[in-house]
């Protein structure tokens, strides 16, 4: 068998068996067309040379992409996996926080429970990652590989054809009203904290102390009790929260209609603290003693104070973020 015999299989045999026969037929036209009459091993040489490497050639022939992600996909690809990214994050946190306080058995110093978070903070948001990018990647590859058109510019992010009248749904946003993705992951990362410290407050919010094995939780703040008898409304806070930071990461700007729905949000969860906080019982006996000892006052005037303050707090704080939200709003 000659050279040029030898390289038609080398590029056939890597091809679809049904078109095998025909590409051997034009190939070997081409190849004959491109030699003298007669030609010497060296003029073979040089021609097949010209056509190079058989494994290359044979791709060519192929219907089927030879890129995992080409650049019809890719821009979306991209735009998709920088914003699912850090919500999966988000959200991986959020549970793992849960999960971590739900085995919480109490026997752990403060030190030892933030490195204990961190790292398994650290260790869930690596693993989350991989696997949205695993998945997002399989499924991008998928639709690279079923799009049968030979048409390869890249597509929008609406996974449509790119046109001049795309431009015209951009909207030009100021700079003072646009809603960043840091500002919406820590809405929904401060989401996380008072919702676990809610949940477990007799296990984190309360008076610590130095002790032998370093500094020990002594008694809780709060009645666990009187707290749970809330969560159904606590619970609706929460998804109205997450419900508002999704809104905010579409919306993209400080709207009228944003900052509507962020006044509500602020004056719903504000109410509803306010009702638990001036629950008689909220406040836990021992800590209510431990304190009043400490300060030389009174139950009432220490209920007064911290229950005072709290309120305080929380109005003077919803109040500045809803001023904040229409001013935004309103810029130009």
């Amino acid at each position: 068998m000659n050279l040029i015999e030898i390289y038609i299989q080398e590029v056939t045999r890597r091809l679809p068996e049904k078109n095998r026969e025909d590409i051997a037929l034009e190939l070997r036209s081409t190849i004959e067309d491109m030699l003298p009459a007669d030609y010497s091993e060296d003029e073979a040489k040089a021609v097949l040379e010209k056509l190079g490497d058989p494994v290359t050639l044979a791709g060519n022939y192929q219907d089927r992409p030879r890129h995992l992600i080409g650049p019809r996909y890719f821009d979306v690809y991209l735009t998709l996996l920088k914003m699912i990214l850090p919500i999966a994050a988000v959200i991986s946190l959020i549970t793992m926080l849960a999960e971590y306080f739900i085995g919480y058995s109490g026997d752990q110093t403060v030190i030892g429970i933030i490195i204990s978070l961190i790292g398994k903070g650290i260790a869930r948001i690596i693993e989350v990652g991989i696997q949205t990018f695993f998945w997002l990647t399989i499924v991008f590859a998928m639709i690279e590989r079923m799009d049968n058109r030979k048409d390869n510019k890249p597509l929008a992010a609406c996974l449509k054809k790119w046109t001049p009248d795309d431009l015209k749904k951009i909207p030009n946003i100021p700079r003072k009203k646009a809603i960043s993705k840091t500002e919406v992951f820590g809405s929904l990362m401060w989401t996380a904290i008072w919702a676990t410290l809610y949940f477990y407050a007799n296990q984190l919010v309360g008076v610590y102390q130095g002790g032998n094995n370093g500094i020990e939780f002594v008694t809780p703040a709060f009645n666990q009790n009187v707290l749970l008898q809330y969560w159904p409304i606590v619970v609706l806070v929460i998804g109205l929260e997450i419900a508002l930071a999704l809104y905010k990461l579409t919306a993209r700007q400080w709207t009228k209609n944003v900052a509507i729905c962020h006044s509500v949000v602020e004056v719903l969860g504000t109410l509803v603290f306010i009702v638990i906080l001036v629950h008689p019982n909220l406040l836990n006996y021992d800590f209510i003693t431990y304190l009043t000892n400490l300060f030389s006052i009174t139950a009432s005037q220490l209920k007064m104070w911290i229950v005072g303050g709290i309120i305080s707090i929380f109005t003077v704080f919803a109040a500045f973020n809803v001023i904040d939200g229409f001013r935004k709003a309103g810029t130009r």
